[in-house]
């Protein structure tokens, strides 16, 4: 093999120009440091372990064993590896329109910012949890629409509302404000008043909610 002295300067700055770059695939991460490190395949027979992966700021993933790789080598040094892409084929969303992104797992969990269709986020039957939120605020210009087959809990001492509420309103034209009123103006009709102390039973109020 041809050492860098044995050539002159320009071919020396072309070769290390043209081993600047390579495609490796990711075998093995290592996410425990401050650095992520990972061991890539450069060919069947060159395997480096402990290379660092720099990601943007803000962003953290762990690629899955089998993800494509871009692997810069500074100043063209094969042992200067530092990888700055990482793709994985199998789970990579496809058909995206112009504009469009999109955050994924490999297992199908992803937040789409669609063209025309809003934010979309897919779970996959898994839990969605926020932590240690001072306060969350929803402001929609249109409805809030919460689809919940297990039901909804609330665990909190108070439930405010500044509009009216209304339960079973496919059957129910009333709110709870308009029962309330029920209740306070309604009256009972009793028959065969007895003199005395004679108990009496009344009938169902005159009003029904």
């Amino acid at each position: 093999m041809t050492r860098d002295l044995d050539v002159g300067p320009v071919q020396r700055v072309v070769r290390r120009a043209l081993t600047a770059f390579a495609r490796a695939l990711i075998s093995a991460v290592n996410d425990s440091g401050g650095v992520q490190v990972v061991q890539i395949a450069l060919s069947s027979t060159e395997v480096r372990d402990g290379t660092p992966r720099i990601a943007e700021f803000g962003f953290s993933s762990n690629p899955p064993a089998g993800s494509d790789g871009v692997v810069a080598f500074l100043g063209g040094d094969r042992t200067k590896g530092i990888v700055i892409g990482t793709g994985h084929q199998p789970s990579r969303p496809k058909g995206l329109k112009p504009g469009e992104s999109i955050l994924h797992s490999e297992d199908g969990k992803s937040v789409y910012l669609t063209a025309d269709g809003g934010i979309v986020v897919e779970a996959k039957g898994q839990p969605v949890v926020v932590n240690d939120a001072s306060d969350v605020t929803w402001n929609c210009s249109g409805k809030f629409k919460l689809i919940a087959p297990g039901g909804v809990e609330f665990d909190t001492p108070l439930v405010k509302s500044t509009g009216n509420m209304q339960d079973n309103f496919q059957s129910n034209p009333h709110t709870l404000a308009d029962m309330r009123q029920i209740s306070n103006e309604h009256d009972h009709l009793v028959k065969g008043v007895q003199i005395g102390s004679s108990d009496v039973t009344s009938d169902p109020p005159n009003q029904q909610q």
